[in-house]
């Protein structure tokens, strides 16, 4: 793995010459045929949490979206990463949105994609899943529906009674831009349906994995609060703040600033985050938050600890930075939570709130 990350500025130029999509395929064969760690990454013990009786050795995790069909998780985590989440996976296998539908825009370090959860099914999923070693690290599942699905719940059912004996969490994916009619069931009342479905296909499993929400960043105020308010009251294990944006702020990439789809990478840092600390407020800090979107340092990671956020996550600036990113990570954050007088990483979290 570190000679992976290694080649990586010398690999860099080859790899952007290809399509991103290709490359991104690329990336993932190469992760998967890496060896795999025999157990969770060694960090500085100020770092490790037990979140939802999961124990994390650090609190940096891999974001959904990159391992889509669980080929590289054992890999991933051998990157250096606390944690690697999967998905987003649907009950039946899906081609997506037409190609191209994955964007490099360079000079802004960012990414936009149109992907429209683009997967394997959870029946091949599973199978995958079913072969790995729960003592090499934490593996969560993200889910998500079919596109033609009308009854948007009983994808998620179906998602949770298949994959929930294999994940450590489940994260009911309502966010993404690129499947019609999804983000409406951002709303109150279609939410609180839908988590009260899926908990309770959750709750009948034998194992009971945590059960999370990932939210949109482009959200009301009240949408905020709705959303905050219904967390709290179906039982919800945590969020995960948040989403690509559909938004546009001021890009420098030209014409490709123009496509469709969600946005990632570094535009998102200051929304992501702001964002963020509006949910840790609402939930009045009772629900462990995830912190996604822009994160490329140390410092970002910190911030968005400072922010809310208990664990955090990535996968844009892996593009740029490339794949020693989560160990540069992982190595300089000790000293940014030692320098503000924390004794431990769980004391940081909604630092800025107090």
């Amino acid at each position: 793995m570190t000679l992976l990350a290694s080649l990586y500025p010398i690999l860099r130029p080859a790899l952007f010459l290809l399509e991103a999509e290709k490359a991104h395929r690329l990336a993932v064969r190469a992760l998967a045929a890496c060896p795999a760690p025999s157990a969770p990454a060694v960090a500085d013990p100020i770092l490790a949490q037990r979140l939802w009786s999961l124990d994390f050795p650090n609190p940096v995790g891999l974001a959904a979206g990159f391992d889509k069909n669980a080929e590289c998780f054992d890999g991933a985590l051998g990157l250096g990463f606390g944690f690697v989440e999967i998905g987003s996976v649907t009950p039946r296998p899906q081609g997506g949105n037409p190609q191209p539908r994955l964007f490099r825009l360079v000079a802004d370090r960012a990414v936009i994609n149109r992907m429209g959860f683009n997967n394997d099914g959870m029946e091949a999923v599973a199978a995958r899943l079913t072969q790995r070693d729960p003592a090499r690290g934490i593996v969560g599942v993200n889910l998500g529906k079919n596109k033609e699905t009308a009854d948007a719940a009983a994808d998620y059912e179906l998602g949770v009674a298949r994959l929930g004996p294999l994940a450590d969490y489940l994260v009911i994916n309502v966010s993404s831009p690129n499947t019609p009619g999804l983000r409406a069931l951002q709303g109150k009342e279609p939410l609180a349906d839908l988590i009260r479905r899926t908990r309770a296909a959750r709750d009948a499993l034998g194992k009971r994995p945590p059960l999370l929400l990932k939210i949109a960043p482009d959200l009301t105020e009240d949408d905020q609060r709705d959303i905050a308010l219904v967390a709290l009251e179906e039982g919800l294990d945590g969020l995960i703040v948040s989403n690509t944006t559909i938004a546009r702020p001021p890009l420098q990439s030209g014409d490709l600033a123009n496509e469709t789809g969600g946005l990632s990478g570094a535009p998102l840092l200051a929304p992501s985050t702001a964002l963020l600390g509006r949910m840790y407020r609402l939930t009045e800090g009772r629900l462990p938050l995830i912190g996604v979107g822009g994160i490329a340092s140390a410092a970002d990671a910190y911030a968005k600890i400072r922010a809310g956020a208990s664990l955090i996550q990535f996968y844009s600036a892996m593009i740029y930075r490339g794949p020693g990113l989560a160990r540069r990570i992982v190595a300089e954050l000790p000293a940014l939570l030692r320098a503000d007088g924390f004794a431990h990483l769980k004391d940081a979290v909604g630092a800025d709130h107090r």
